[in-house]
């Protein structure tokens, strides 16, 4: 196979070095990729994600959901925003998305508001990243400095996405695994699955803990029994928030809650169950700003997770479909 490059001699010669290397760190991720092409993109999305937090306060959960639904999937590229079509079948319905990913619309604002600022110039993939961070700051949580420079993919996997997102039903091999996957350590995970300290969870995630399991505490079955039955089929989308205290402000509450087996799902409680993670939960637990510094840490390297840069992918105009 011949290839037209200045580097396509046996020898690489210093300049060919010097070439590649430039052409790699212009691949990077950077803070202030858009400061001068889209200087107002992040005024104008915390605008528009205070506006939907504002008409719902679960849209905040709804959305940084989306964020680690997109990034488990072959990378940060913006593929679970893509609509199915005659001809392509994208990620919306696949197991862990189907009838739960939510805030698709959301999103189409947040790039409408933004294309008029600054066309054709932010990825639907940097949107996300910048959503994600917005929203935990705007319910009360820790703010990072968001890299950037993704471009959006052409391409989705259904089979990825039910395939690499952890189900509720993972144990903590299964999670630490899972994690290990896409360049993530067990700290990561453990300071990422504090996400579950906003938004809720359908009956049907968490019907086979709250009937079978011993390790929940009995007054919070009780309460989660009364709004999903036994049987499956009957109150399946019922919902019920992950944190009962405070299940719209970011905050510690969810590591609380497992040091009491008040876990919702069988994989939050699985963190803290006399494994490797037990030390890890108290100290969430009882240090805010520890989770909250390794949240933003943690939020920042998976923003890192194969992001497609430099003639990769292309910039979408609609989120839902390729150009």
């Amino acid at each position: 196979m011949a290839f037209s490059s200045p580097c396509s001699v046996a020898v690489l010669t210093l300049s060919c070095l010097l070439l590649l290397l430039v052409g790699s760190s212009n691949a990077q991720l950077s803070t202030d990729f858009y400061s001068k092409t889209c200087p107002n993109v992040f005024t104008t999305v915390k605008s528009q994600v205070q506006s939907a937090i504002n008409n719902e306060a679960r849209m905040g959960a709804s959305l940084l959901r989306l964020f680690f639904h997109d990034c488990f999937v072959n990378g940060c590229d913006g593929s679970i925003l893509l609509d199915d079509t005659s001809t392509f079948t994208g990620e919306k319905n696949a197991a862990p998305n189907r009838n739960s990913a939510r805030g698709f619309d959301v999103v189409d604002n947040i790039k409408s508001a933004v294309e008029k600022v600054c066309p054709g110039v932010v990825s639907c993939a940097d949107l996300l990243a910048i959503t994600a961070r917005d929203s935990v700051v705007i319910l009360g949580g820790p703010s990072w400095n968001v890299k950037l420079g993704r471009r959006d993919a052409r391409t989705a996997s259904q089979a990825a996405a039910n395939n690499n997102i952890p189900p509720p039903t993972s144990n903590l091999n299964n999670l630490v695994s899972f994690f290990q996957r896409v360049g993530l350590s067990s700290r990561d995970m453990v300071a990422l699955s504090g996400s579950h300290t906003i938004g809720q969870a359908r009956c049907t995630n968490f019907r086979a803990r709250i009937y079978n399991e011993t390790n929940l505490d009995s007054s919070l079955a009780q309460t989660r029994q009364s709004n999903c039955p036994r049987t499956a089929g009957s109150g399946d989308n019922n919902l019920a928030p992950l944190d009962l205290q405070t299940p719209t402000a970011f905050d510690n509450n969810y590591y609380k809650n497992l040091l009491q087996n008040k876990g919702l799902l069988h994989s939050d409680q699985q963190l803290f169950n006399g494994g490797s993670t037990d030390s890890l939960v108290r100290t969430y637990g009882s240090s805010p700003n520890t989770f909250s510094s390794d949240f933003a840490a943690g939020m920042i390297k998976m923003g890192d997770i194969k992001p497609l840069t430099g003639s990769n992918g292309e910039i979408r105009k609609n989120c839902r479909k390729i150009n």
